[in-house]
């Protein structure tokens, strides 16, 4: 899959660098056998799984969803958006810390994603998706929710706050792709290209990838979690499906950015970043010295913090592309404490 094309892509460019003080890190979801199908059918999630039916394009499509209410519910909702290389599972954790502050969580996977469906054709855009999104928060009768969107899921949820403000009590950025614009200096390939790529996976290059990327070169067993569902859907039967709508999802990324649009954002907005983070798109595809300025997430999230009205920022310091595994509690903490600061409209 994609993850052998872009090992070196998202590897960071600054040695490793030690966390401010060790923290354990958060569970995600218990691990499971070889061979997982596009659905990921038998693959258990930490909460109920139920399905949406959503039209898209002349098709009859499904979207999986976790919609989990705490114990003493304070009014409000969180919507979770994962990221490109992850599903709803991974939020297991943060949906814990959340239910105990009294929010309701609603945690899609996106079409092509984790157990939705995956369609043989699909022209996929971020408006199609939060489009879905809406249309899942409309079933739900759930008008008003505090959007968080990690990796990926940050471009998701930045064009979701764009194109339903009504909607969006506050946006929480954490470590999102697409701080920059990677058309400008990454050459264009071909969705034939990018599946070529994602069809060499192998769960050894699952991990060699996470690991590079996303940890800075470091690993805990409470990390290979993570690598389940990539691992498993490159030794599945399915593999050619998830290939290749892992690429168009691709293609979307690179040809539909956000990043110049931060200035219309209307929301409440926290920034909540890794900072030893050097993720981006493409950078076998470029020199050297093109390849040494992308991803550099300290400098991109001061720019971003600067473009988006009223912005905050928080850097987690020797903290890599997914600080709600890495130092769960520190994130956590920064985010119920956003959350309280905006507050929101309670649920009727």
């Amino acid at each position: 899959m994609w993850i052998v094309a872009l090992m070196l892509a998202c590897a960071p460019d600054a040695p490793p660098q030690a966390p401010l003080s060790p923290e354990p890190a958060a569970e995600v979801v218990a691990p499971v056998g070889k061979g997982l199908d596009a659905r990921l059918t038998g693959y258990d999630y930490p909460y109920p799984v139920q399905l949406h039916e959503v039209r898209m394009q002349q098709q009859d499509l499904q979207m999986a969803y976790m919609d989990v209410a705490p114990d003493a519910p304070n009014g409000r909702v969180v919507l979770l958006l994962h990221g490109k290389n992850f599903s709803g599972a991974y939020w297991g954790s943060t949906i814990e810390a959340l239910l105990d502050a009294g929010y309701r969580v609603v945690v899609p996977d996106q079409v092509g994603f984790g157990k939705s469906s995956k369609p043989a054709h699909l022209q996929y855009s971020f408006q199609a998706l939060a489009t879905a999104t809406a249309g899942l928060l409309d079933a739900l009768e759930v008008t008003d929710v505090h959007v968080v969107g990690h990796s990926m899921g940050g471009m998701l949820a930045t064009r979701f706050a764009l194109m339903f403000p009504e909607r969006a009590a506050s946006l929480v950025l954490m470590n999102p792709i697409g701080l920059e614009d990677y058309k400008r200096v990454v050459p264009w390939k071909p969705v034939d290209w990018w599946y070529a790529q994602q069809m060499k996976t192998t769960p050894e290059s699952v991990k060699a990838y996470m690991q590079a990327s996303y940890f800075d070169g470091q690993w805990r067993p409470a990390y290979d979690p993570l690598l389940d569902i990539q691992a498993g859907w490159a030794e599945g039967p399915d593999k050619e499906l998830v290939a290749w709508n892992s690429a168009l999802t691709y293609d979307m990324i690179f040809t539909q950015p956000v990043v110049q649009e931060f200035g219309d954002l209307q929301v409440p907005t926290l920034l909540l970043i890794g900072d030893r983070d050097r993720t981006a798109l493409g950078k076998p595809l470029v020199s050297e010295e093109v390849r040494a300025t992308l991803g550099d997430y300290p400098k991109l999230a001061r720019a971003a913090q600067e473009a988006i009205p009223g912005a905050r920022l928080e850097l987690l310091e020797g903290i890599g592309h997914v600080p709600q595994v890495e130092a769960p509690e520190r994130t956590w903490a920064l985010l119920v404490g956003f959350l309280e600061q905006v507050g929101g409209q309670d649920e009727p």
